[in-house]
């Protein structure tokens, strides 16, 4: 009892924002529950941000019903390689990357190839809702693979890394980015083996890096130094995160980016209900940065506004 009660204390003094309070104290203040499909349905929230001049990647089909299925090698010709997801899926779940395909061999970014008939049925769980919120029905999404920078090369395994900055009000509190292992498939998924690394708000160099939220300063696969990570483009990064609370109007939020070697920073997808493990990959609590925001920084500023402001601050 003794340790519990000096952990919880430790957890408080670090800011530590628990599951509880982030779903009663913030996002039920700051996201109204009718704005919830614009950021849960992949396809409107792609939708979204070429109407709000947020680059993102690009969609390559649709697929609503059971009958299209099996038209869907029709939908990808032309296309060498492509992602498939499930317009309602969360924590990565159904995303399937297809980086090349001949006929009826489809491999996958993980080196693993996939027959016509194992892409099909992928497709159809996808429309059952398998892998949706709540089971509900959804929809098939097929857009276009990024290509990860060669910056990101010697950090990630395979998989595409991405960043997840969360935004309160507008504003940037908090970043990390996600580098894939071979233990999470080649997926920026943390719950899978990914690795979090923590970054620097103001500048996005690393702060501290984690696996199965154990603290690591290597990469498992790729061996390399992780504090000698830096993402570049920030400040692109940061604006498509805070323009993402003009075009959603939710005042707490995650923002998925990645950066394609051509086109740039690019928004992955949105988040009102963003995890909490950002935290452990910092090192820091969201509590003190919520608390922090609410104290120091101006209200009724713009999206450009509000990433200068934040690059500036001391």
């Amino acid at each position: 009892m003794f340790f519990l009660g000096q952990v919880s204390k430790k957890l408080k003094n670090i800011g530590i924002l628990g599951m509880n309070a982030r779903n009663y104290k913030v996002i039920s203040k700051l996201n109204k529950r009718r704005l919830y499909p614009l950021v849960d349905d992949k396809v409107k929230t792609k939708e979204l941000a070429v109407e709000n001049g947020i680059n993102t990647t690009k969609k390559i089909a649709i697929i609503e019903y059971q009958h299209e299925v099996k038209h869907f090698p029709d939908m990808v010709k032309g296309f060498k390689e492509f992602v498939i997801k499930p317009a309602h899926g969360s924590g990565g779940k159904g995303v399937l990357v297809i980086k090349k395909w001949d006929k009826d061999i489809y491999t996958t970014a993980s080196e693993k190839n996939l027959t016509y008939a194992q892409v099909y049925q992928h497709i159809s769980n996808i429309l059952s809702g398998l892998y949706s919120l709540g089971g509900q029905y959804d929809v098939a999404l097929i857009e276009e693979m990024v290509h990860f920078s060669n910056i990101f090369e010697k950090f990630s395994y395979q998989g595409v890394p991405d960043v997840r900055i969360i935004v309160y009000k507008g504003y940037p509190i908090m970043a990390m980015t996600r580098l894939a292992t071979s233990e999470s498939g080649g997926r920026a998924n943390l719950h899978q083996g990914a690795v979090g690394v923590g970054l620097d708000i103001k500048t996005g160099k690393t702060l501290t890096a984690v696996q199965h939220n154990m603290p690591i300063q290597i990469h498992p696969d790729t061996k390399a130094d992780l504090k000698t990570l830096c993402v570049p483009f920030w400040r692109e990064h940061l604006l498509i995160a805070a323009k993402a609370y003009e075009m959603t109007g939710l005042g707490y939020l995650g923002a998925d980016i990645v950066l394609d070697e051509n086109k740039g920073p690019m928004m992955l997808e949105l988040n009102a209900r963003p995890g909490l493990a950002i935290q452990i990959a910092n090192s820091a609590g969201l509590i003190k940065a919520i608390k922090h925001a609410e104290k120091r920084y101006p209200k009724n500023l713009n999206p450009e506004q509000r990433v200068d402001f934040i690059l500036q601050k001391n």
